[in-house]
């Protein structure tokens, strides 16, 4: 009430949290000074806020895909800059929904002028959800398997889906719930450090993801043509051990993951595909803020004592494709991607790569900001993921159109 300002989130106030929205601000002198701020409280209570300069138009209007901010978070028309630019207070906060069920509320102020951000003008809401109208969600611990199904609203038959996460375990919900949003039947499923899984198993048994596939393929509003895998990291080499390994599974995406089995054995049936060779010894390990760097501890993959720890990719019926960030100071993700995809091509297979110049390792839905460093919730240290602002914003939404064109197509 009483506000100079009106500040509008087009065409709603609430959306999905991978929808882009439109953000103008009305009712301000011609060409005023102002600043826009975003600010997002996280369920662990951890503040995010993003903010930029700006100046409005001739008719005191301000359209943020339109007007370029001056300075701030970001430079340049950047429509949705205030979502992928958002910063924790504290360093080396990661912004993940824990709760699908809630949205994230971020607000939307406009400040007088380019300073002290004393005198507010006008503000408003904006409701991200991560679950879509009618979807349901409905946790899973049946035999071995720990996981979240979700079921997009209607009969189907939808394209079924498994969602594996990285090294960190738990069980991480939001991809597959937006995905389940999107028109897929997605399976979250958790494989360390959640429950009565350890945090470090001596070793993962591709009975259990075989588990998970069947679960998937027994629900009535799965279609019967395949089901597909998408694995994040450590999740990646999962996502290949499975279309190789696993019947069932028509079409895989890796992101940022290796063409190698990594850091924990897996065991088939009849056979164990040992842990890729590495040496700890190789970390390096910033003095100043403890950060480490991951990226040299594997043993060199061209190395034939290595090739005993590949997946056979080659073997696979499955369609599968790769993404992965230039920029990625975890591991070399890229280097890994392109051994998969040489050997897939060489073998006549269909395959699919991106790599994107500026994105980091950790490649998530759109509009969730950069995480450059985090704390590992398994190794308890500081890990540098890499990335840059703007080009891993722009890798995440290429790539999460790629994701479903590629799964639609596929399955």
């Amino acid at each position: 009430a009483g506000m100079a300002a009106r500040v509008s989130v087009l065409p709603s106030r609430r959306c999905l949290f991978d929808d882009p929205v439109q953000i103008r601000v009305a009712g301000l002198q011609p060409q005023q000074a102002v600043t826009l701020r975003a600010s997002l409280v996280d369920e662990s209570g951890e503040l995010f806020q993003a903010h930029a300069l700006y100046r409005a138009g001739s008719s005191g209007e301000l359209d943020l895909s339109r007007s370029p901010a001056l300075g701030g978070s970001y430079l340049g028309v950047e429509p949705m800059g205030l979502f992928w630019a958002l910063q924790s207070k504290t360093p080396y906060k990661r912004l993940a929904k824990r709760n699908v069920l809630t949205p994230f509320c971020v607000d939307l102020e406009v400040y007088e002028g380019h300073g002290d951000m004393s005198r507010l003008l006008g503000k408003c809401t904006n409701e991200r959800w991560f679950m879509g109208e009618g979807v349901k969600r409905i946790s899973v611990r049946e035999g071995r398997l720990r996981a979240t199904l979700f079921l997009p609203p209607g009969s189907g038959p939808f394209p079924g889906l498994i969602d594996l996460y990285g090294s960190g375990g738990g069980l991480i919900e939001y991809r597959a719930s937006l995905l389940a949003s999107r028109g897929f039947v997605t399976l979250a499923l958790a494989y360390m450090s959640f429950e009565d899984i350890p945090a470090m198993p001596e070793i993962l048994e591709l009975s259990y993801f075989e588990e998970a596939v069947n679960f998937l393929q027994k629900q009535q509003q799965v279609k019967d043509t395949g089901i597909g895998v998408l694995g994040l990291s450590k999740g990646g080499d999962l996502a290949l051990s499975m279309a190789t390994f696993l019947p069932g599974i028509k079409a895989a995406v890796s992101i940022s993951g290796g063409s190698f089995n990594s850091f924990i054995p897996l065991k088939g049936d009849g056979f164990t595909i040992p842990v890729h060779p590495y040496d700890l010894g190789r970390m390096k390990i910033s003095d100043e803020s403890g950060l480490v760097d991951f990226s040299d501890v594997l043993d060199d993959h061209t190395d034939p004592a290595t090739w005993d720890c590949r997946i056979p990719v080659e073997r696979s019926l499955a369609k599968f494709l790769f993404l992965s960030g230039l920029d990625d100071m975890n591991w070399k993700s890229d280097l890994y991607c392109r051994d998969a995809v040489q050997r897939l091509q060489q073998h006549g297979r269909e395959v699919e790569f991106y790599s994107y110049s500026g994105a980091g390792h950790l490649l998530e839905p759109p509009y969730l900001p950069l995480c450059k460093v985090s704390i590992h919730r398994v190794l308890g240290m500081l890990v540098h993921w890499g990335g840059q602002w703007r080009e891993h914003a722009k890798a995440q939404e290429d790539a999460w159109r790629r994701i479903q064109a590629f799964f639609w197509q596929h399955l």
